[in-house]
């Protein structure tokens, strides 16, 4: 792993984690046709640290989303205010609700875990995921404009998108794409829908990295590669912050639907290129 990869890698998962065009269809192409990989050759702890790096990227976009998330979470446990009011008070801890029921149906995916990960092995299969995520996009600005938020979304709302977050575990399907569209197809107002569905990736993000962390102990850390893993790191982190702001302002502007033919190049391009490696 050197200091170049390091920094490719890293800017691969800080744009394509929060654009609607797949992380993991991406980097798994960059390992198998390139070999430019994080989870072989003893660098699964930077695949560990290069989520971690997103995740930072989420909490500093929201991060007063989450202070305010945090803050009526405890007023709710302690019950001060808004009792017998009609009117929901506390609309961010409302938000915590809906992202845990979101986050539920990830339990579906523990048993057929393995299977999946075999996916990532299997360029051409990842090059019609790509394609697929072209189809998703397209339609999602065919959607009519929402309403909803914290206040008005349901339970129901937040199960969907959970299930469509679940579908996204497929290397080449956008988590993002996925589940923005899901959002916008439930009649959420847009920003909102990019909101809900990066910040119900965080209990998900920090979830799978953990469990990643516990492999790579077991694997063994090169502390002589920790340098590059630590650039890397940062690149996704610095990259992600600009993702996440770009995609905010192109689906306010309803174009969120263009990345559709990245997706579809993408997808043609590894096609041909499964075919010829």
């Amino acid at each position: 792993m050197t200091i170049l990869n390091a920094i490719i890698l890293g800017l691969v998962q800080g744009i394509a984690e929060f654009l609607p065009i797949s992380s993991s269809g991406h980097l798994s192409v960059l390992q198998n046709l390139f070999h430019m990989s994080t989870t072989e050759q003893g660098h699964l702890f930077f695949d560990v640290l290069l989520h971690f790096g997103t995740l930072i990227s989420i909490l500093i976009v929201y991060w007063q989303d989450i202070v305010s998330m945090i803050r009526e979470l405890v007023l709710l446990f302690q019950g001060s205010p808004g009792k017998g009011k009609k009117q929901q008070p506390l609309p961010m801890a409302r938000f915590v609700v809906m992202i845990v029921i979101a986050t539920l149906p990830l339990v579906l995916i523990l048993p057929i875990k393995d299977a999946l990960e075999r996916l990532y092995y299997h360029t051409f299969a990842i090059g019609l995921f790509f394609l697929l995520t072209g189809c998703i996009l397209y339609v999602s600005d065919k959607m009519p404009m929402g309403n909803r938020d914290a206040r008005t979304m349901t339970a129901l709302d937040a199960l969907l998108i959970g299930i469509s977050q679940c579908v996204a575990v497929i290397p080449g399907i956008s988590r993002s794409g996925v589940t923005i569209t899901a959002g916008m197809a439930r009649g959420m107002d847009r920003d909102f829908a990019v909101k809900f569905s990066f910040l119900m990736s965080i209990p998900a993000v920090l979830g799978s990295a953990i469990l990643t962390f516990v492999d790579a102990v077991r694997e063994g850390i090169d502390a002589s590669l920790i340098p590059a893993y630590l650039i890397g790191t940062a690149v996704a982190t610095v990259v992600g912050v600009f993702a996440i702001r770009l995609v905010r302002r192109i689906t306010r502007s309803g174009r969120f639907g263009s990345f559709c033919y990245y997706c579809w190049g993408a997808g043609a391009l590894t096609l041909i290129l499964s075919l010829i490696f």
